[in-house]
């Protein structure tokens, strides 16, 4: 048989395959496909190549998380002081609370199935704060450059942006944005998923306006969603939660004050397939670690955790550094 024959018997079958797992009767890769094209900006045209409109609406529909109808009490968080001789509920117990006196945070390192997972541990909660684009309203900025700025200790990415002209310039947050008791944006002025942080330190979810925010003495807040978890009650994750697989960034507080940021890498290729964690992954991890209000940051290619100025995940943005330019993120100092 000749070589250009075999080559073309290969090529055809391929192709088969390729049908098979497209449209074939299994459709857990068209779930999966679909969802994970469709959270980013920039690659929703790929499940539109292969997929109608309808098939693409079905699966979504099929595959979403339906969030905590609740604003955060915030009377339920009760800060409070170690003692000596603690004894640990578990080993996840055991590797927020096991630290020296001095720490200000601790990163806790684990892999999943698919993922590398960050998680920061912040011992005092009124250290953390937002921090925005020193060029806020022309562009974006790095947010390793914005925590450097800063001196912070800790960074991570924070709420949604505008993507004017689809440039995705990072130039402004998109709904509320709030830094240290300051309305900086109010995209449209209607009420939106607020993620903020109260004068008394206690991380707020609810769905309000910047004036609501505001009197609600929230000093610090971006814009984001969905809310993972309400009062200790967590949202419910139909199908994959409608989200697919993405890197991920994700903030939290437990009971007792202790906040935390949770950041996820993919085991894949920036320039190809991610990789990442589902919505129903990160429940799952923020629960065993104690959250009990705890709400999903902007993901993808705009997941980064930076320490001490410097980028310590790998992002997966197009940059040479991996990192694209966000109008703010939240910072520890």
């Amino acid at each position: 048989m000749k070589r250009s024959t075999i080559l073309l018997i290969l090529m055809d079958l391929i192709a088969i395959v390729c049908f098979i797992i497209v449209y074939g009767p299994n459709d857990n890769f068209r779930t999966y496909f679909v969802t994970t094209a469709m959270e980013t900006k920039s690659h929703r045209y790929l499940a539109r190549v292969f997929y109608s409109e309808n098939t693409i609406e079905s699966i979504i529909s099929s595959n979403k998380t339906i969030v905590v109808n609740e604003t955060t009490d915030t009377s339920l968080i009760n800060f409070g002081t170690q003692a000596d001789d603690i004894i640990y509920d578990s080993i996840y117990e055991e590797q927020i609370l096991n630290r020296d006196p001095d720490d200000v945070y601790k990163i806790i390192e684990f892999d999943g199935n698919g993922y590398h997972a960050y998680l920061t541990v912040i011992y005092d909660p009124s250290r953390v704060t937002t921090t925005k684009s020193a060029y806020y309203g022309y562009r974006g900025e790095y947010l390793s450059t914005m925590a450097a700025k800063s001196g912070a200790l800790v960074a991570i990415n924070g709420g949604a942006f505008v993507d004017v002209n689809g440039e995705g310039d990072g130039a402004l947050a998109a709904g509320i944005f709030i830094s240290n008791g300051e309305v900086i944006e109010n995209y449209g002025g209607a009420a939106s998923g607020v993620i903020g942080i109260t004068n008394d330190n206690v991380l707020t979810l609810g769905y309000m306006t910047a004036q609501q925010a505001i009197n609600m003495g929230i000093r610090d807040a971006v814009y984001f969603g969905p809310f993972l978890i309400v009062n200790g009650k967590s949202s419910q994750i139909l199908g994959n939660g409608g989200y697919g697989v993405n890197p991920r960034t994700a903030i939290a507080q437990r009971k007792d004050g202790i906040m935390l940021f949770l950041t996820i890498d993919g085991s894949g290729s920036k320039y190809g397939f991610r990789g990442g964690a589902t919505m129903s992954e990160m429940i799952s991890i923020l629960e065993r670690y104690g959250a009990y209000n705890a709400a999903n940051l902007d993901g993808g290619a705009s997941v980064v955790l930076a320490v001490n100025g410097k980028a310590y995940n790998e992002p997966v943005a197009y940059s040479a550094s991996g990192e694209r330019w966000l109008p703010n993120g939240w910072i520890v100092k």
